[in-house]
């Protein structure tokens, strides 16, 4: 029997996401190509190699993480999860009005209006290690902006990890200078 080396195993986990990825041209409106994350929640192999292949990602390149950050919807699907493998905390970064109490919030521009994300006030302290988690950075408005909000706490961003990069629409580029970690581009 041969066995495979880590490396030739993350690369076979790398294929198996990537060719589970689907595409919709024209969604949701005439000249767009969505790319779709939800195939890998339906393929329990697909979603174990995301989730496998950002931990070992994260154990390669950071000694301390102290907290996930999810953006508001689909990195909440892979923050939590992240979360309990490391044994720390997830904290969610919400569209405005989603969270009781009192909250931190920064406003940013979309392509078609303004939106707002938004973060409980007192659930990460000053210099916490976090990395934050979404499923695709397309223009990078919203990674952007929870950037922001993070740094309205004082926290220390380490990366923002997603699934997948839409590279030709330079979204990393809004992200000043905080790292950026994607399974795969497009």
């Amino acid at each position: 029997m041969k066995m495979c080396s880590e490396s030739e195993s993350l690369e076979q986990k790398l294929r198996l996401v990537h060719s589970t990825i689907k595409s919709y041209p024209d969604f949701p409106t005439e000249g767009i190509l969505f790319r779709d994350v939800f195939p890998l929640l339906h393929n329990p192999k697909a979603f174990s190699a995301v989730i496998d292949l950002f931990e070992d990602h994260l154990k390669k390149t950071f000694p301390v993480i102290d907290l996930f950050v999810g953006l508001d919807a689909r990195g909440f699907l892979f923050a939590p999860i992240l979360a309990q493998k490391f044994g720390i905390g997830f904290v969610p970064v919400r569209k405005k009005g989603k969270l009781p109490g009192p909250t931190l919030s920064v406003s940013y521009s979309l392509e078609y209006g303004e939106a707002e994300v938004e973060l409980q006030h007192d659930v990460i302290q000053a210099n916490q290690k976090v990395v934050i988690v979404d499923d695709l950075l397309a223009t990078g408005g919203t990674l952007s902006a929870a950037c922001d909000l993070l740094n309205k706490t004082g926290a220390n961003i380490l990366e923002c990890l997603v699934v997948i990069e839409i590279k030709a629409l330079n979204g990393a580029k809004k992200l000043n200078c905080v790292p950026l970690h994607s399974l795969v581009q497009f």
